[in-house]
């Protein structure tokens, strides 16, 4: 089965391709870092080999819980944040049907996500959508005390057992959570909901193929054995028996490395299939928390073309010279449409009449590469045959795996985010929490 390719042939007027190779060795040297467990944050690298370790018996049961969950439930909630549902969010929304939430012939349930804000609408919607309809609960928190996931979770419970009665909603409500530790681990024990773990190896933002991701996927009605198998085949191809010049990964993240020493600072991951659209904010994460520390690191965006060509096309174009684009390419999309004519032709488009649509986004899409290029700004070009479990699968563990090259060539630990408790303790302080009195004094004279 085909997988994903990756095209550097429009960076190479930016950085040569005896610069790349200079990186050959940093490159090796941190991939095997990663497979010895040499390396920063080697703690965290459970990641690493999950795809290939993933048995059919674990699969069997992460179904089974899904087929429970699709059986008695038109609604499901995924309480989570961050890497808790990002990367599930991504991978249903480039599989399903664009206006799957309208269509009445659906045979899974809408998979809806919360607990990753905490805006008062936001919830106060959501619970009002929930009265009277058949919903579960898919909570995911380690900790279970995160405010964000922990304040939905509270709010889905209370209304799913009034709603259910406690011994019905014990069969809805799931926990994805730690083996031992934490309130959400307590709760699932005392309440005897089922329960899956989250391995104390593998981080939120890598945990998109454990069961953080693999049971809401399941539950949307998607085959997790396909995405496993297209993630086991990139873990073989990215492995260190695949030499420099063919392990996309290191390449990938030597050309990144490159950019970046040469003022390119930030990197603008764009797609031309709005599908791909949390694709891309699951990759912002996992880049963004990984690189983002010690005052270095690619600042990670992204855009949706040719949208944003109309509102961010001419930024990238004129800007400032700091940014390389990556460009996510479908080469084959699910179905087939023809560009229509007019007897009229006011609109001037009928030279295009009759070319399937997807021709004219494929020119869209190169004549936006040469456009840049030419103002530019390096492209780098990652295809997806198509969009289906299998290649998605492949295009999770590549990102995955390159950023952990990438973050230990930059020479930061891409496994820990100290940055993210600054905010926590600071709001903390300002509610009033207990233990944090004298520093919401403190900080209140400063507001």
């Amino acid at each position: 089965m085909k997988t994903i390719t990756l095209d550097l042939n429009a960076t190479q007027q930016f950085v040569a391709p005896q610069t790349i190779e200079q990186l050959k060795p940093a490159a090796t040297a941190a991939r095997q870092a990663l497979e010895e467990g040499t390396c920063l944050g080697a703690d965290f690298l459970g990641w690493l080999h999950l795809p290939s370790s993933i048995s059919e018996a674990f699969i069997a049961e992460i179904q089974a819980t899904a087929e429970t969950l699709r059986r008695e439930c038109d609604i499901v909630v995924v309480a989570g944040i961050g890497g808790s549902y990002l990367g599930a969010r991504a991978i249903i929304e480039a599989l399903n049907d664009s206006f799957a939430q309208l269509r009445q012939e659906r045979k899974a349930p809408h998979v809806l996500f919360a607990g990753n804000n905490i805006a008062e609408d936001y919830l106060a919607e959501l619970t009002s959508l929930l009265k009277g309809q058949r919903f579960g609960v898919i909570n995911i928190s380690k900790s279970g005390t995160t405010t964000e996931t922990a304040l939905a979770f509270r709010l889905l419970k209370k209304q799913c057992e009034e709603q259910r009665g406690k011994e019905e909603a014990r069969r809805v409500i799931v926990a994805i959570t730690d083996a031992k530790r934490g309130a959400a681990r307590t709760t699932a024990d005392k309440e005897g909901y089922k329960s899956f773990i989250i391995p104390d190896n593998v981080g939120g933002r890598f945990s998109v193929l454990t069961p953080v991701g693999l049971l809401p996927i399941a539950v949307a009605g998607y085959d997790i054995a396909q995405l496993i198998a297209g993630a086991t085949e990139m873990e073989r191809a990215t492995g260190l028996d695949t030499p420099f010049e063919e392990n996309i990964a290191m390449r990938y993240a030597a050309t990144r490395n490159a950019l970046y020493a040469q003022g390119k600072k930030i990197e603008i991951l764009a797609n031309y299939q709005p599908k791909l659209h949390y694709i891309a904010e699951w990759w912002k994460q996992l880049y963004g928390e990984s690189e983002g520390k010690q005052g270095k690191g690619i600042f990670p965006a992204s855009v949706d073309l040719t949208t944003d060509l109309h509102s961010m096309g001419q930024w990238i174009q004129d800007g400032e010279r700091t940014i390389f684009e990556t460009v996510l390419s479908v080469e084959e999309p699910t179905h087939t449409l023809l560009f229509p004519t007019d007897e009229e032709n006011l609109d001037g488009l009928n030279f295009l009449a009759g070319r399937r649509i997807d021709q004219v986004n494929k020119m869209a899409e190169l004549g936006t590469k040469l456009a840049h290029v030419d103002g530019g700004v390096p492209n780098i070009r990652i295809v997806l045959p198509q969009l289906s479990e299998y290649t998605i699968g492949a295009l999770i563990y590549f990102f995955e795996v390159a950023c952990g090259i990438s973050g230990l060539m930059l020479g930061v630990n891409p496994f820990d985010q100290p940055g993210v408790e600054a905010y926590k303790k600071n709001m903390f302080a300002l509610l009033g929490k207990p233990g944090y009195e004298e520093a919401g004094e403190a900080l209140r004279k400063r507001l």
